[in-house]
């Protein structure tokens, strides 16, 4: 009995510790390798790294690659017996390179809490990667000028506050009458300057003309990590074109001066609140603080979507990223495990979350995070109070599966030629679709 009793005390402890006698290792025991792709954040992970160690015994290894190498670094160390555990992939055609690689996280905990679905790397076998950092960009509008608009006692539009926009032909009403009444509000046109000067379009033929692919995309359930995204009709084209429109016609500056414009002028006239809106993200904050003479107050700054006529209704802010974190599939199960333990401690736990915020500074897309617990300016926090709103769907970064910047640069060209009266619109449109085609199979 005594002997028994000893030989059950002993398969307990090898169950505990998950491996004993079948050659495995526990997750207690693994060591994660995590290969960062910044540099200048590096020795805030090994600090993180350090600290997951005290709490949990679990070992994690940070290395990171040289500035604009991760790509080479990453197939060099997938080659040898230290490859990472965790690595990045930049989004669908990132995935397509490394899908061999990538770990299905639909079951993992770390999905578990992200706030939107949408924001995932998914495709139609899985979840592959997890967004750890978010940005957003929409309509930045001054709510002071939208305020003093909708106490107008002569106003005409039935919509009487921000709030009640949530659609294009609202956004496009209120707009059209703002401009009629812009003396009245100290403006010299509703929209900053469509900034068209090369090199500087990337508002438009990148971020704009996200929306038109992602609802062609996502109405023909197309996978965005196949070949299938090289077949590109432009279907909303009339919807790009009715957004772009209302920026043209409602601006600061006479359309046919837009090719001297770069985003810094669209900046600055909003802060010095010569305009009341402009399309941007949330890093658009810093420029329009450092702007000498900034008349907009911090409580003021406030973003709403990019309403273009399609599901209105449930649209919420552009919000994404280019960076996904991966777990190897190709490690053991344990360590594939503790990699995952890792990821969830960090973006869940007291610990991990207030390195995410202090050390790391990231808007992140997990609900884990309290709506305060953000970068400290109010476009951040816009951001985070779309992508936690209930009943509204963040459109994704699918311009990161954009053919190249070939394509982007040549739209942004038509865009201009569009904007002077030199080009008509089903031109624009004929030479985007070919654009695309042409730039897919190269």
């Amino acid at each position: 009995m005594r002997k028994l009793s000893i030989l059950l005390v002993l398969a307990l402890i090898c169950a505990a510790l998950s491996g004993c006698g079948q050659g495995g290792t526990s997750s207690a025991t693994a060591t994660v390798r995590f290969l960062n792709f910044k540099p200048e954040i590096a020795s805030v992970y090994e600090e993180i790294a350090r600290a997951y160690e005290e709490e949990t015994g679990v070992k994690v290894v940070v290395e990171t690659a040289a500035a604009n190498t991760y790509e080479s670094t990453l197939t060099a160390k997938m080659a040898t017996s230290e490859a990472p555990t965790i690595f990045q992939v930049n989004g669908p055609l990132g995935y397509a390179n490394w899908k061999d690689f990538c770990k299905d996280l639909s079951q993992s905990q770390i999905t578990d809490i992200i706030t939107d679905d949408n924001l995932l790397l998914k495709t139609q076998e899985g979840v592959f990667g997890i967004p750890y950092v978010v940005e957003g960009y929409g309509i930045i509008y001054n709510d002071e000028i939208m305020r003093k608009f909708f106490a107008l006692p002569d106003k005409k539009t039935d919509v009487a506050s921000v709030e009640e926009i949530t659609s294009f032909d609202k956004l496009k009403e209120v707009v059209e009458e703002m401009s009629q009444k812009k003396k009245e509000l100290g403006i010299e046109g509703v929209f900053a300057s469509t900034s068209l000067k090369p090199g500087e379009d990337w508002r438009w033929q990148t971020h704009l003309m996200n929306l038109p692919v992602h609802y062609e995309f996502k109405k023909n359930d197309i996978d965005l990590s196949t070949d299938e995204t090289s077949n590109f009709k432009f279907e909303f084209n009339r919807n790009y074109k009715n957004i772009f429109d209302l920026y043209l016609n409602n601006s600061v500056t006479d359309k046919k001066m837009l090719g001297a414009k770069i985003t810094g002028d669209s900046m600055a006239e909003f802060a010095l609140g010569r305009c009341a809106m402009v399309q941007n993200g949330n890093w658009g904050y810093s420029q329009i603080k450092e702007v000498g003479g900034n008349k907009v107050r911090e409580e003021d700054v406030k973003m709403m979507p990019v309403y273009i006529g399609i599901e209105d209704e449930t649209e919420g802010l552009c919000i994404g990223t280019e960076n996904y974190l991966c777990i190897n599939k190709r490690a053991d199960e344990n360590t594939q495990k503790a990699a995952e333990d890792f990821l969830y401690w960090l973006f869940s736990s007291e610990t991990g979350k207030r390195y995410v915020n202090e050390g790391l500074g990231f808007i992140t897309p997990f609900n884990t995070f309290a709506v305060d617990e953000v970068p400290d300016d109010p476009l951040a926090r816009e951001v985070v109070r779309w992508m936690n709103r209930e009943g509204v769907d963040t459109i994704p970064w699918d311009f990161t599966i954009f053919p190249s910047q070939v394509f982007k640069n040549n739209l942004g060209s038509n865009l201009l030629q569009y904007a002077q009266g030199t080009k008509n619109w089903d031109t624009v449109v004929d030479e985007t679709v070919r654009d695309w085609k042409s730039e897919s199979n190269k």
